[in-house]
């Protein structure tokens, strides 16, 4: 009877497989958890994703998931976070200053574009936020500080330009990113309902770089001499 009371000592005392798993290596349970919540959000919004949904998909417990990010809100500021975190460091590494001017904004415009087009979910955070009236994006001091280096470096290429006489003097950081972030975002994110109204599927590879070739040459075209 002894033996029999300490194996049932033993299995009680063992804890799930997915808590081991995450004290056994904390940094990947925290990536996984995040990679779960951000297609989970991006595909029901903030108001449709459940916690139980992004631990499943996580292969972990929601135990974990409150451990690692408190709550379902203060995760979904997380992966607003990380999302924009990822195409900022991806524009840092452009170095467009190390560019012409024309040059430098040709590439953000080419890169904001195959971003798009490569992170849908980015587009899909972007929309839920906007429904929300970024009520959670103006909690992140990190944000705010990511931005002012996009248009710092924006900046200091468009000055560049005007003083080589290329571009315009009215030219604004702010403008030019928003001419290339809008065409770019409103083509995609409203690609089902204008290909069915216009009876052309937009999706296609010849409408895409189509596209691709018109961002580029408006957003120069609005700013050149």
């Amino acid at each position: 009877m002894n033996d029999s009371g300490g194996n049932g000592e033993k299995k009680r005392s063992r804890r799930p497989s997915a808590e081991r798993t995450a004290q056994r290596d904390p940094e990947r349970t925290r990536a996984a958890i995040l990679d779960a919540a951000t297609r989970e959000f991006a595909e029901n919004g903030m108001g449709g994703a459940r916690v139980d949904a992004i631990a499943e998909r996580a292969g972990t417990n929601k135990r974990m998931l409150y451990h690692y990010f408190g709550d379902k809100e203060q995760l979904y500021l997380r992966v607003l976070e990380e999302a924009y975190v990822g195409i900022r460091t991806a524009e840092r590494a452009l170095h467009i200053g190390d560019r012409s001017p024309e040059e430098g904004i040709g590439e953000l415009a080419l890169f904001t574009w195959r971003y798009f087009l490569q992170h849908p979910e980015f587009l899909s955070l972007l929309g839920t936020e906007n429904l929300h009236r970024a009520r959670w994006l103006r909690q992140s001091v990190r944000l705010k500080e990511l931005h002012s280096h996009l248009i710092g470096e924006l900046s200091d290429v468009l000055e560049q330009g005007k003083k080589q006489g290329v571009f315009i003097e009215t030219a604004d950081p702010l403008h030019v990113y928003l001419t290339i972030a809008s065409l770019g975002y409103f083509y995609l994110s409203n690609q089902y309902t204008l290909s069915t109204i216009f009876g052309r599927d937009l999706i296609e590879p010849t409408h895409l770089n189509a596209w691709e070739r018109h961002i580029v040459h408006v957003t120069l075209a609005s700013i050149k001499r």
